[in-house]
């Protein structure tokens, strides 16, 4: 099969045997598969990973030993493999597993090809009404609706999001259905744009966006995010980092401390709860594509997902 590999901080469509199912998996053709900040961060550097790249996907099991059911079913899947045996698994955090592989991340070939693998239990189906398109939003759809189980938002919260690309655009989407007092800091006039077009306050970055804000989202993974995050936080105030970071940031933890400023990780979150928002048609993650690419021009494809003021960019397989 045709796949996207990366090898030693380089990127190429590569051809390679596709991969074999373990018991309790699955083989699924991928049909969409879209290019997040994670990827691009990854040829980077951020984390030591080789081998296939891609988490986003939606796609069509063809085939799954035991499971006859699931042929031919659309799906989408979570990305975290578990043991389901070790301590945290057993405590209910499955996300955490102690011997997980992370699709396209970590010990596991990812979506940016012709067939991946997952278990059984990481596989959710798609229902018809929702497009390809759409459907390749479940998993930030997911990743933003994580904020949500994990502090209560609601009317009259003072919300600000610092960063308005990929992921950020869903989180705003997410966060105005809770019917908080929600600003979104958007960098590139395109951002404000697509935020301002469904009624999202916006806020340009060189100017003062207020402050005393009582949770604030950070979804730009740099220095200067966080330090607009921990400026406009009220004491007691909450920051949420919605991010991967390449490298490290510096942060004054005696401030934090002073301010009692509660810092919370964010990261996967809940696949149903996503197809069930995209299903309802409250969040339309359409407009936020910019292109889609077929499989032999994914290096191009990822080459662009990585140019300023870029959007979702797609990778078709046809």
């Amino acid at each position: 099969m045709r796949a996207i590999r990366l090898q030693q901080g380089r990127i190429s469509l590569v051809e390679t045997p596709p991969p074999i199912p373990a018991e309790g998996e699955a083989l699924v053709a991928v049909r969409l598969a879209g290019i997040c900040a994670t990827d691009l961060e990854l040829i980077k550097g951020y984390y030591p990973f080789e081998g296939v790249l891609g988490h986003e996907f939606v796609g069509e099991v063809v085939a799954a030993a035991g499971r006859s059911d699931l042929i031919g079913a659309r799906v989408v899947g979570e990305i975290n493999a578990v043991c389901g045996a070790c301590a945290a698994c057993r405590r209910g955090d499955r996300s955490h597993c102690e011997d997980r592989t992370v699709l396209g991340i970590s010990g596991r070939d990812g979506a940016f090809a012709e067939y991946l693998t997952l278990p059984f239990e990481n596989l959710h189906r798609v229902p018809n009404e929702i497009s390809d398109q759409v459907a390749v939003f479940t998993e930030p759809v997911a990743a933003a609706l994580e904020i949500l189980e994990q502090i209560p938002i609601g009317d009259g919260v003072r919300v600000l999001l610092v960063g308005a690309g990929r992921l950020g655009q869903v989180i705003a989407r997410v966060l105005a259905g809770t019917g908080c007092d929600l600003t979104v800091v958007a960098k590139y006039p395109v951002q404000r744009d697509l935020l301002e077009a469904v009624g999202i306050r916006t806020a340009d970055p060189l100017k003062t966006v207020g402050s005393g804000f009582d949770l604030v989202v950070e979804a730009t993974g740099s220095q200067a995010g966080f330090e607009t995050a921990r400026r406009y936080v009220r004491p007691r105030g909450t920051i949420v980092l919605k991010s991967t970071y390449a490298g490290r940031i510096e942060v004054d933890f005696s401030a934090v401390v002073v301010d009692e400023i509660t810092l919370i990780g964010s990261r996967c979150g809940p696949f149903d709860k996503a197809l069930a928002v995209l299903f309802s048609g409250a969040i339309d993650p359409r407009p936020l594509i910019d292109s889609i690419h077929p499989l032999e021009l994914g290096v191009d494809a990822i080459e662009e997902a990585g140019e300023p003021g870029k959007m979702k960019v797609l990778i078709e397989n046809r």
